[in-house]
């Protein structure tokens, strides 16, 4: 008889499950592998393999035909998506010089160039025509946490009804569950607003909200 080990907590069971989950997901293609190892060792923040592989299920589910990314970093996950489907525009913008030059980098050495179009611009600020020209079925905001509800409030209006927007690192590595003396004195503004974020997007009477605990935290609003 073959002796089984099981977790023995619920916290052993779901690491183990994430592990299971992760060792399924196909080998990546060779240009994201690159840009995974860059990520690291530059310290630039893009989704991890759990959370890309959910939101890419997503999007399969949804089919949008044109996406708006708020916060290109890299263009990991730009990448992620038009390879994943195949008829979809991406505009993703990015203010970061030197990310922004990585970006237009890596985009350039695939065969997705032609569907994404790449903004240097303060999203905060910009009211370019090659972004707000247009609407949008989904709309990935990933930029800077504490401003979550400004992003949204300002792009908002360019999503199609019926369309979807998505927040990645709703739970900013955990530090949500803390109280504020907890959190570390340079992140308190930061988790305080997207607190806050969380509590008037789940209310907003325009929009049915979820918040999946995969990944750092994926907050799925869809516009009425």
């Amino acid at each position: 008889m073959i002796a089984i080990k099981r977790p023995t907590t619920g916290v052993d069971m779901l690491e183990d499950y994430l592990s299971y989950i992760v060792s399924l997901q196909k080998d990546e293609e060779e240009l994201f592998s690159r840009m995974e190892q860059y990520a690291e060792e530059h310290r630039i923040p893009i989704m991890d393999r759990l959370g890309i592989e959910t939101f890419l299920g997503l999007l399969h589910i949804q089919k949008p035909q044109s996406i708006l990314e708020i916060g290109s970093a890299i263009g990991y996950s730009a990448l992620r998506m038009a390879t994943a489907l195949k008829n979809t525009t991406i505009v993703t913008i990015e203010r970061d010089r030197e990310r922004y030059l990585k970006a237009v980098e890596y985009i350039g050495q695939s065969e997705m160039k032609d569907r994404i179009l790449i903004l240097e611009a303060d999203a905060l600020e910009s009211e370019a025509e090659e972004i707000f020209g247009r609407q949008y079925d989904a709309l990935f905001i990933d930029a800077a946490k504490g401003q979550y509800k400004r992003f949204f409030e300002k792009y908002e209006p360019t999503v199609k009804p019926g369309g979807v927007i998505y927040c990645d690192n709703m739970f900013m590595h955990g530090m949500v569950l803390l109280d504020e003396e907890e959190v570390p004195r340079r992140n308190r503004t930061m988790i305080r607003k997207l607190k806050e974020f969380t509590r008037w997007i789940y209310n907003h009477p325009d929009f049915e909200t979820s918040l999946l605990p995969v990944g750092d935290g994926i907050l799925i609003a869809v516009k009425s």
